[in-house]
Order: C-alpha cells, then structure tokens, then sequence
C-alpha cells in the first residue's frame, strides 16, 4: 500500500501554543528527533509506538501522551492501517522543566476526563474567534497534566477554594470586554491569580465557564441589533465575533435558529 498522508498545522492566537499539528499516516516512521516544546498527543484511530530514553510506549485510543522537550523519541505506526493524530505543542508557560523527568517516567496517561478535555480544546482551537475557550479549556487540561506529573490523587483536580470575589472580578472584566474580547492571562495578571484558579473561581460560582459568559452576553447585543433591523455581517462586527459564521455557530446554539432566520421573523 502506498504511503497516505494527510496533514494540518497551524499557529493559534492562544498564549503558550507554539503548533497545533493533525496528522494521518499509514507508513511514515519518525526517526530519534526532539522538540523544544512539550508535544501534547492524542491518537484517534490506530496507535503510535514510539521509544523515549531507551523505554517502549505506546498510545491506544484512549490514553494522552505528553512528551517533554529535549528528550530524543521517535514514532512509528502501531497498526497496519497506520494512525491518526492531533497534536499540540506548548512552551514552558504551560508546562515548567521541572516536570520534564516525571513526563520522562510516565508519558502516557490513561484518565478519561484529560483525554475529552484534550479533544474539546482542539475543536475550540479549530474555531477562528473561540480563542478564550480554548485557553481556558487548555488551562484546565494543563493544570490536571501537573497533578498526574506530581503523583496527587486523580480527583483532587476537582478541588478548588472558592473565591466570590475573584469571580465577580473576572464577570466586571469580562462586562468591559464583551466586543474586543479577553485573553486568559491579562485577566490572571490585572486580578493577581493563577488562569487555573480564576476559572475554576467562576464557573463554580456562576455555574458557567468565563467563555460561555462572553459568548452568551455577545449573542445577547447581536439579538438587540438584529431586532433593530441589522443585517448579520454588521452585527457579527459590532458584537465581537471573528466573522458571520462564527456569529451563526453561536446564535444558533444558544437562540435555537440563525440570526437571518431570527431576523426574518421579528415584528
């Protein structure tokens, strides 16, 4: 069979993510090679073998592999029909050196929970405009990456002190940045909190996460000027989004129908 591949990269507008990588091999082998960011992999269909410091590992369907920087691995498909991949790669911003020898003893980790929330942030990624959800939803997978690196207990990821305050700081800065948007990290650096923290503070306080808040407060203008008899392109531009699609993706979501459709009907 002849060689398939099929490949995708991409730089995203979110903090600490150097290459955003989807792959699809049937042959191709990697030779020994490094990185000097972290490689975030997950695997969707076949399995990749692969060696790190002289140990063989391997990434079924349901594991999340996260190799460290500067450490030799190579990679070879696992499975006649070859593999699947998505990949991100993060610098040390996400992930200190400090973790690269646990990384080293244990780069593959089955948890269920890591491996949904690892795909949900390459969907966001894969949306122009839904940039804050993919950094608060990559904060998150980061923040559970450190605590199966430093051997704490699988649950205690969902064990956060809650902070009132903080997450009425976080829902005043988000009300000033409804049409120009939030980047994760300004807001950790003007409230003086880690980006973990500050969204776990709010969406335990609010029972919905940071981006949802902006999205639905966006849809919420973008139905005030549609009922004012604007057409859908110029409220996507006054409301925040990246373009009418994305506009669309969300109103529907959350109204049900499209904002033509949602135009068409008023009185």
């Amino acid at each position: 069979m002849a060689e398939q591949a099929e490949v995708s990269a991409w730089r995203p507008r979110v903090p600490g993510v150097v290459e955003v990588f989807h792959a699809h091999f049937t042959e191709y082998a990697y030779p020994m090679h490094v990185h000097d960011a972290w490689t975030l992999l997950i695997v969707d269909d076949g399995a990749v073998r692969y060696d790190l410091d002289r140990h063989e590992h391997g990434t079924p369907h349901d594991t999340v592999s996260l190799l460290p920087p500067h450490v030799p691995h190579n990679g070879s498909p696992a499975t006649p029909h070859g593999f699947r991949k998505r990949v991100l790669y993060l610098d040390g911003s996400r992930l200190g050196d400090d973790l690269i020898g646990p990384a080293v003893d244990g780069p593959d980790l089955r948890d269920p929970v890591l491996r949904r929330r690892v795909g949900q942030v390459h969907g966001a990624l894969a949306r122009p405009g839904d940039e804050l959800e993919a950094e608060s939803r990559l904060t998150l997978v980061g923040e559970r990456l450190r605590e199966h690196l430093r051997c704490r207990e699988p649950g205690g990821a969902d064990a956060f002190r809650r902070d009132p305050v903080l997450a009425r700081s976080l829902r005043e800065l988000l009300d000033e940045h409804v049409v120009d948007g939030l980047v994760l990290a300004d807001a950790a650096a003007l409230l003086h909190a880690h980006p973990a923290h500050l969204v776990r503070a709010f969406s335990g306080a609010y029972r919905i996460a940071p981006h949802q808040y902006l999205m639905s407060h966006r849809v919420g203008r973008a139905r005030r000027l549609l009922l004012a008899g604007r057409n859908p392109a110029e409220v996507a531009a006054e409301t925040g989004f990246y373009d009418q699609a994305h506009l669309t993706r969300h109103f529907k979501k959350l109204v049900g129908v499209t904002p033509g459709r949602y135009r068409s009907r008023t009185r």
